[in-house]
């Protein structure tokens, strides 16, 4: 098999970029949970964890395209429930949505809940701990991906770079994405609903009901926009505040 061959045919090149662009668009969800999971470790571990997590989704998605043929027949059925015929995609895709639903809700509940959501949210800190739970939503983001991948692209040398360039992409933001998340905490909310959304998206493919992707990134960005203009609002209330008390420090006092 060449695996340049590609590399003459301008279709080829057309569907590189086109899945790279919708691959790192998938990768939101990864990056925004994996941001979540890592804040909870000591900062001088994050990076680290942030590159592993990232490094072992493109390892995950690279296999699985070198494994196609055993990864489709993830999607023939394995049995019927109430008239609805079960693969194994669909059951990967169900525990991966309730797994982030279960998350998000926990995270959610340790955000709003004072000094006992703090102590719930310190409870999971060790490395290990965090890297296994990135590595069970890598699977079902994986999986995802890939199949993606498949229905846009003909060729597996185009799909693994597209996944490699896309990964790497995620790599470079996911640091920023990270501490703008940890910085306001209402954007961090915001993700926690977000991930919410895409569980529940997730559980809805695992049975055939398709809610496509789109509209829960058009609500986020939506939300996010939003926000950021309450952001700058904020910031300008605030500042004429500042002013004013700077002022009035640097008067000399009433005799």
């Amino acid at each position: 098999m060449d695996f340049f061959a590609w590399m003459s045919s301008p279709e080829a090149w057309v569907a590189l970029a086109a899945l790279t662009a919708v691959e790192i668009v998938l990768g939101i969800d990864n990056i925004i949970f994996l941001s979540i999971l890592v804040a909870k470790l000591p900062v001088a571990q994050q990076a680290k964890a942030r590159q592993i997590g990232l490094g072992l989704a493109m390892g995950m998605r690279i296999l699985l395209l070198l494994s196609l043929s055993w990864l489709l027949g993830f999607t023939q059925p394995l049995f019927a429930l109430l008239g609805q015929a079960i693969s194994g995609r669909d059951l990967i895709l169900v525990a991966g949505g309730l797994f982030l639903l279960a998350k998000a809700t926990l995270e959610i509940h340790s955000s709003l809940e004072g000094e006992e959501g703090a102590a719930s949210a310190r409870a999971v800190t060790s490395f290990a701990a965090v890297i296994v739970q990135v590595v069970l939503l890598d699977i079902v983001f994986s999986i995802d991906s890939v199949l993606t991948a498949v229905g846009m692209a003909n060729d597996i040398p185009v799909m693994i770079l597209a996944v490699v360039i896309s990964v790497g992409i995620m790599l470079v933001a996911a640091s920023g994405i990270h501490a703008f998340i940890e910085r306001h905490p209402t954007v961090k909310m915001l993700a926690l609903s977000f991930l919410v959304l895409v569980g529940m998206a997730l559980i809805g493919e695992g049975f055939d009901a398709h809610i496509p992707r789109g509209y829960i990134y058009f609500a986020m960005a939506f939300s996010v926009g939003v926000e950021m203009l309450n952001i700058r609002v904020r910031r300008r209330a605030v500042a004429p505040v500042h002013l004013r008390s700077a002022y009035v420090e640097d008067q000399p006092p009433e005799r």
